[in-house]
């Protein structure tokens, strides 16, 4: 295969390829120059929550606390007039935000107060990276049976580059990286998988049934695939970026990070779908005779027949 003979989208999903090996290695470098700003839920701290008589939205909460101290909470509602406030494990129990509220008269109770210690921080983050391994390794045993491993090897590295590419974006922007982002991660190899899977089949499906006399390109048959299948891809991906967006806009501080990771790999992971998981089989030299069976094997097929 050489570039004079591709067509213009072969092109274009192998120019796609190599900008996603550049944001790949641009993410990978941000993670290990910046690391993730992991929450409360990994390092530990105060969790408290509270009830107020006056105060209804987390804007009114914080403009009664001077920035300082307003920068090192984490705010989030659990009802009309209904608060958890987040503190640094550094933070003392008789908490700065405390004092500025008496101060500036609010009337509010303290419902809860508990301390989440590091060990704890640690647990969780250990228990969820094992989910998400535990699910990584799931995903390629199923993909080693389904799929020719040149379809494997693809829908693979498109759910590792989607990975990557979101925790780059947490870690280039600081975001937050709470329990509700490592969740999203889940979702993400999901909803990632579900593309891959979908391209991969109808690659699949459009190999074998082509004639012995008339062998078409592979890349012009996966150019079919996509085609074949893009608008339901888009179709699927708006309508979720669409509640997603939902969440991220009207469902308040607390699943902002999980609908900003949601958000970011489905976009990516669409985007993978067609320039890593189709495009990887194609340059590995998958064919059509991949799928041709000896006369033998069409004989033994026919048999089984019920």
């Amino acid at each position: 295969m050489s570039w004079s003979t591709l067509t213009a989208p072969s092109k274009a999903r192998v120019l796609g390829l190599l900008l996603s090996c550049v944001l790949v290695i641009a993410s990978l470098t941000v993670l290990s120059v910046k690391g993730l700003n992991f929450g409360l839920d990994f390092t530990g701290g105060y969790i408290t929550e509270i009830n107020t008589t006056s105060v209804t939205t987390i804007a009114d909460l914080k403009a009664k606390l001077s920035p300082e101290v307003a920068s090192k909470l984490t705010i989030s509602k659990a009802g009309e007039y209904h608060f958890v406030l987040r503190e640094a494990p550094e933070a003392s129990k008789a908490s700065t935000w405390q004092a500025e509220l008496n101060e500036q008269g609010v009337d509010y109770s303290v419902l809860s107060s508990s301390f989440l210690g590091s060990q704890v921080g640690d647990e969780l983050f250990e228990q969820g990276c094992l989910a998400l391994f535990a699910a990584l390794i799931a995903i390629m045993v199923y993909l080693a049976v389904r799929f020719e491993w040149r379809l494997a090897v693809g829908s693979v590295v498109a759910l590792l580059h989607d990975l990557i590419l979101v925790l780059g974006l947490f870690s280039l922007l600081g975001l937050e990286f709470n329990l509700t982002v490592l969740a999203s991660l889940l979702a993400i190899i999901g909803y990632s998988l579900n593309d891959s899977i979908i391209v991969g089949d109808r690659v699949r499906e459009l190999l074998r049934i082509q004639p012995d006399n008339q062998r078409i390109n592979t890349h012009v048959v996966i150019n079919d695939a996509i085609g074949s299948t893009l608008t339901r891809t888009l179709i699927t991906s708006g309508t979720t970026l669409a509640t997603i967006a939902c969440i991220w806009l009207l469902a308040g501080a607390a699943l902002t990070g999980f609908a900003i990771a949601l958000f970011a790999g489905i976009v990516v992971g669409t985007f993978s779908s067609i320039c890593i998981a189709a495009t990887l089989p194609q340059l590995f030299g998958l064919s059509s005779e991949n799928y041709t069976q000896t006369l033998d094997d069409k004989t033994k097929a026919y048999m089984d027949m019920p």
